[in-house]
């Protein structure tokens, strides 16, 4: 069993920053790719960013500019910093990640999610 948690979520002002971080911790052989996605409310979810093991990264276009994916693959974690948040940033926030927990076995997994809130 693998668990993703979030960390970082919360109310900030318009223009201001956060950053996410997402823990992944259990029966881990390997992760490959980790992702960002958002869900506001009454829409879908979406992706916001993604970055491959070797550090291939990708962006919606909305974060593009402003956020920031990045991973730590000693601790197990993945980052997204935010930067010039905007109200439409308001969403909760999901980690995503594809992992090997043993090497035939490869799972996607989500975390439970986190909440940023962006006030204007």
């Amino acid at each position: 069993q693998v668990q993703l948690v979030e960390f970082g979520g919360g109310l900030v002002q318009s223009g201001g920053s956060l950053r996410l971080s997402c823990v992944a911790s259990g029966k881990i052989f390997d992760i490959y790719t980790m992702a960002w996605y958002r869900q506001a409310p009454g829409k879908q979810r979406e992706l916001v960013a993604i970055v491959s093991k070797d550090g291939t990264l990708a962006y919606a276009d909305s974060a593009k500019g402003r956020f920031t994916i990045s991973r730590d693959n000693t601790k197990n974690t993945v980052y997204l910093e935010m930067n010039s948040l905007k109200f439409e940033d308001t969403a909760v926030y999901y980690c995503n990640a594809d992992v090997l927990t043993s090497i035939t076995q490869l799972t996607n997994y989500w975390g439970q999610g986190t909440q940023v809130t962006v006030s204007s």
